[in-house]
């Protein structure tokens, strides 16, 4: 049996956790549910529920992306470097980039009361960042703003030669429906893996028109993400 700390615990974890993988994308059921709270009376209807779990202030963590080989092969056919800055870090042996959290806040709602977005906030990554080079040119993505709306996706600063460019630009669309349940470590931090990102429209415009090439688009698979979230 679970203490009830310990169950309140695993409950607080996992809403980070699904607030920072993007959960909150639609399924067929989500969608019905919302239609159905639109046209009835239920409570949701008169105002905001009570949060079934909050995070007022992530603490730390890391979110780790396994580069997908399909994507390193375009990098390499584009003839591009990636690279890491500030405090993110790339292990050459499993290709993942990690990115340090640096904080935010999550707020969960009851999945089946029909209020909307029912996961809610922000989680940070300032200070670190993806830079990929060609020719002369380098492309830095930086300080990574993970909003779990409809849809869920990762913003960031974008800069050119060291310029910016474009700031809390949309580069990562965060597909959820391939996520694993989410578990503890030895650390006692929340752990969750199998999100899918995939390059955003906008970032795939911008980086092709940077880089003088229509080899990117939109939905274009970056590779799988691990999510660890602090809880102390």
């Amino acid at each position: 049996m679970f203490s009830k700390s310990a169950t309140r615990k695993s409950f607080v974890a996992a809403a980070a956790l699904s607030a920072v993988v993007g959960l909150s994308a639609c399924s067929s059921n989500d969608t019905a549910t919302a239609q159905a709270a639109d046209g009835s009376s239920s409570s949701a209807s008169y105002g905001r529920p009570a949060p079934a779990a909050t995070v007022p202030a992530i603490p730390g963590g890391t979110t780790a992306v396994a580069l997908d080989a399909g994507f390193t092969d375009a990098l390499t056919q584009l003839g591009l470097t990636p690279g890491v800055l500030g405090g993110a870090t790339l292990d050459g042996a499993t290709g993942t980039v990690t990115f340090p959290i640096t904080g935010g806040a999550v707020t969960l709602y009851d999945r089946e009361s029909g209020y909307r977005p029912w996961v809610q906030g922000t989680v940070f990554h300032e200070g670190s960042g993806l830079s990929l080079a060609a020719g002369g040119t380098t492309v830095e993505l930086s300080d990574f703003t993970i909003d779990p709306g409809k849809p869920a996706r990762l913003f960031g600063n974008v800069s050119v030669n060291g310029q910016l460019a474009v700031p809390s630009a949309p580069l990562f669309d965060l597909d959820g429906s391939t996520l694993s349940a989410p578990s503890m470590d030895a650390d006692g931090s929340a752990v969750l893996d199998g999100t899918t990102v995939k390059l955003s429209p906008e970032a795939a415009e911008l980086l092709n028109t940077t880089f003088g090439t229509d080899a990117l688009a939109g939905g274009f698979v970056i590779g799988a993400a691990t999510i660890t979230v602090e809880t102390k």
